[in-house]
């Protein structure tokens, strides 16, 4: 199991191999460090033996509905399989809508192709017209400067190039999943937080979840953890890193919000054409406030996002850091809300519309499994023989990257597949396979994959690709099958 380090330069192990702190601190861009309680050893309880009901048998159990566990779940029920799909929060989405990433990464190449294919366009497809703000589909790929600037503080257009990143309404795209799911035949359970697996010689039997019904067991052909840290595999027995930098943008985690009653187009006019404002209104935001940040422009001309401010050095599968987290990400938009409201054009009757439900993890484990996508292999343009999805590269000069399917399943634990921003990768490929559509593509696979198991009896380790590739091309996915480089 790999180790990582700290910013000390000391080593810690993983998580599950240890519990500890890689970083004890909380800081933000190393200005402020709030410490947390150091709590005794209390010793254990025992508790006692006890029968969990059975509650439900099904061919495929996907746990966790965010974006890998919606699109997972959807995959696998229409290729006949029954799902059932739990989720501890009561709604679907996880943190493109919970959570609040109202801006949807790039799911277009650099030269206007449509990558992220499948269930992803589906579910933007699915949108009303008022609820997703992108470029028409003619000018995706486009080089021209008007279109540039027009999308650029938009946050959609990069390295001179307008791409396919849309902003959401998070509401609709809670009921287009809920819509997808149920159309699909999916079985739902809300509210029911999935514990821990059931493996039974080596094989995932499906999972233990407690709900205010209390205990009770599904048992499954085959389960797909979608949870975004790994709950299932890393209780299953499974490796994994966790080795992110404790003062990177991707080892970051915070509460966004929303904020409505703000003018838009006015305050993106005085970013670009007051610079001397703009700059004297920075300077003033990082002497005035304690965690100073600017939003995003959302999917309407009257709303923003506030993607943090963003806190590193924290553990977020730690109750006391996820608890110091929160208080911080809320007093932190109050105290934003104030300044803007005094010093930004077009914020004046600003309000604080909404505090995600969810708090936005971007790390906390990855699978070690029988592939890792690595920085090395996924700038090399080698388009692998298990390639289940194409993501965008990180900038024009790199080629699109094949994801494969290694990168789902686990090493050691049979009829286990695993999707979302957990899969197997280093550190540096983790930073763009954890947005929201390559957690589309991976969830896409692992449904389908799981489908296919449950269907057919085969371990999915040992599923024809050709099988699954064909699956995923009819489902709409963007797969270059059978190809080699």
């Amino acid at each position: 199991m790999a180790q990582d380090k700290n910013p000390d330069n000391t080593v810690a192990r993983s998580v599950r191999a240890s519990g500890d702190d890689p970083n004890p601190r909380g800081v933000y861009n190393g200005r402020e460090t709030v410490n947390r309680r150091d709590r005794p050893d209390l010793g254990v309880v025992s508790e006692p033996a006890r029968a969990v009901p059975v509650f439900a048998e099904t061919d495929v159990l996907v746990v966790g509905g965010g974006p890998a566990g919606v699109t997972a779940a959807v995959a696998a029920a229409r290729l006949g399989a029954r799902v059932i799909l739990a989720e501890r929060y009561n709604h679907l989405g996880g943190l493109s809508t919970g959570g609040l990433v109202v801006w949807i990464d790039r799911m277009s190449g650099w030269g206007g192709e449509h990558l992220i294919q499948g269930m992803a366009a589906e579910m933007l497809d699915r949108l009303p017209s008022d609820a997703i703000r992108g470029p028409k589909r003619a000018d995706w790929g486009s080089r021209d400067e008007a279109l540039v600037s027009q999308w650029a503080p938009r946050h959609t257009a990069f390295h001179g190039t307008v791409t396919w990143a849309p902003m959401i309404d998070p509401e609709w795209l809670k009921i287009v999943a809920l819509n997808m799911v149920e159309d699909s035949g999916v079985e739902l359970l809300l509210h029911s937080w999935v514990t821990a697996p059931l493996v039974e010689d080596g094989k995932a039997t499906g999972a233990i979840l407690e709900s205010k019904q209390g205990r009770m067991a599904v048992r499954a052909k085959v389960v797909v953890d979608t949870t975004g840290d790994g709950d299932m595999f890393a209780q299953a027995g499974e490796d994994f890193d966790g080795d992110a930098e404790s003062d990177d943008i991707h080892h970051c985690a915070n509460t966004a919000s929303l904020m409505g009653g703000v003018d838009v187009p006015r305050w993106l006019q005085f970013r670009a054409q007051d610079p001397d404002g703009f700059r004297e209104f920075m300077r003033g935001g990082r002497t005035e406030t304690s965690h100073f940040i600017l939003p995003m422009a959302g999917w309407r001309d009257d709303t923003v996002v506030f993607m943090g401010p963003r806190f590193s050095g924290f553990n977020v599968l730690k109750v006391d850091d996820l608890t110091a987290l929160e208080i911080l990400s809320r007093k932190s938009i109050v105290e934003l809300l104030d300044y803007f409201r005094r010093r930004a054009p077009g914020f004046e009757d600003a309000w604080i519309m909404l505090t995600a439900p969810q708090l936005g993890a971007r790390h906390s484990r990855r699978l070690a499994g029988r592939d890792v996508m690595t920085g090395t292999g996924t700038k090399s343009g080698v388009i692998l023989p298990d390639e289940i999805g194409v993501s965008p590269s990180l900038s024009p000069n790199l080629p699109e990257v094949s994801v494969p399917y290694g990168a789902l399943l686990p090493l050691k634990t049979d009829n286990l597949l695993v999707a979302g921003r957990h899969i197997s990768t280093d550190s540096q490929t983790h930073t763009f396979m954890r947005e929201i559509p390559q957690c589309w593509l991976t969830g896409h696979a692992a449904g389908a994959a799981a489908a296919l198991s449950a269907n057919s009896g085969v371990a999915p380790r040992d599923l024809d690709i050709g099988d699954l590739q064909s699956a995923l091309t009819k489902q709409g996915a963007f797969v270059r099958a059978n190809q080699t480089s």
